[in-house]
């Protein structure tokens, strides 16, 4: 049997603790197919996990001979394992984000020079698969997510069997992240959402494990019985209709992630924190699907509470 390849990514020397590393898991030998990234974040919980599973099956493949002989897959479960370890979202020296670093700077910054470090070593990977958490808190429709930058590819992306292929319009912000730089360098960079980030949902793990193993067999990368998978409709992030708060107080949803919805549903009702009165309710103003819902007991006015997918009439 073959022993797992365990080995450091990237280190930096520690002062006043342990030193910082970055640990990775090879999986094959030969062309350098496909890389998968965990938490670039301190609070992503949910993408550690997902890494951590996909080791365990990766290992099990590899024992069993199926993972195809001229193909190498990388692992990469955490790079932030400092926020980890003090249960905060950025880096817990400076509070920045990781992910807003790329391509990183070798001479820079602690983050700058951990950026450029994991971006050196994943950049000549054909494809990289990011199991990524979105800035504001709440749960998505699983779904894989592209930026727009000339060279995206939707049916490689519908090649992961989840039901929405997302494409971004990349902002300046967004051109200092992995993906956006990973795709200007040449690798095919896709971002997995899944419904959570700091708890672990064990059914939307599953189904964020699923897809990359979907992708990683249909792709010719290991042999793996991929069952189930959508073909996805794909949607431009701009598309998303976003529904918010009437009012602050305490956020009840009546509607599930995923669910169809008629223009006037009641989506959530708003109650008043201290006498139980409802102060407002949230409606669905379009015929759609609930791609995003906010999850907090608490929302402040005009905050975010839906985005939905708009129903295409013809």
């Amino acid at each position: 049997m073959k022993a797992v390849k365990k080995e450091i990514i990237y280190s930096l020397s520690g002062l006043y603790r342990d030193d910082f590393r970055v640990t990775g898991y090879r999986f094959g030998k030969g062309e350098k197919s496909c890389c998968i990234i965990g938490a670039l974040r301190g609070d992503e919980i949910q993408q550690l996990y997902m890494c951590g599973k996909l080791v365990k099956i990766l290992s099990k493949l590899e024992k069993q001979g199926d993972i195809a002989h001229d193909k190498e897959i990388l692992v990469i479960p955490c790079v932030n394992n400092y926020g980890i370890n003090t249960n905060r979202r950025f880096w817990c020296l400076d509070n920045t984000d990781i992910n807003r670093m790329f391509p990183g700077d070798e001479n820079g910054e602690t983050t700058e020079r951990v950026a450029a470090g994991i971006f050196r070593e994943i950049k000549s990977y054909q494809y990289c698969v990011q199991f990524a958490s979105f800035y504001i808190s709440g749960g998505f429709v699983p779904h894989v997510r592209m930026m727009e930058t000339g060279k995206e590819n939707t049916s490689l992306a519908n090649l992961f069997g989840l039901p929405f292929v997302v494409l971004r319009n990349p902002t300046p912000l967004d051109k200092s992240t992995l993906n956006y730089n990973l795709r200007l360098s040449g690798t095919s960079a896709f971002s997995v959402y899944t419904e959570s980030k700091e708890q672990i949902d064990e059914s939307s793990a599953n189904v964020g494990v699923s897809a990359v193993l979907r992708f990683l067999s249909r792709m010719g990368m290991v042999k793996y019985k991929s069952l189930g998978g959508s073909m996805g409709i794909t949607v431009n992030e701009d598309d998303l209709m976003n529904v918010r708060s009437p009012s602050a107080g305490i956020y009840r949803s009546v509607c599930e992630i995923g669910s169809e919805v008629a223009n006037g549903d009641l989506l959530a009702e708003i109650y008043h924190p201290y006498d139980g009165e409802i102060i407002g309710e949230i409606t669905a103003p379009v015929d759609g699907i609930v791609f995003f819902a906010h999850q907090k007991p608490l929302i402040a006015e005009r905050e975010l509470a839906f985005k939905i997918v708009k129903r295409m009439h013809n």
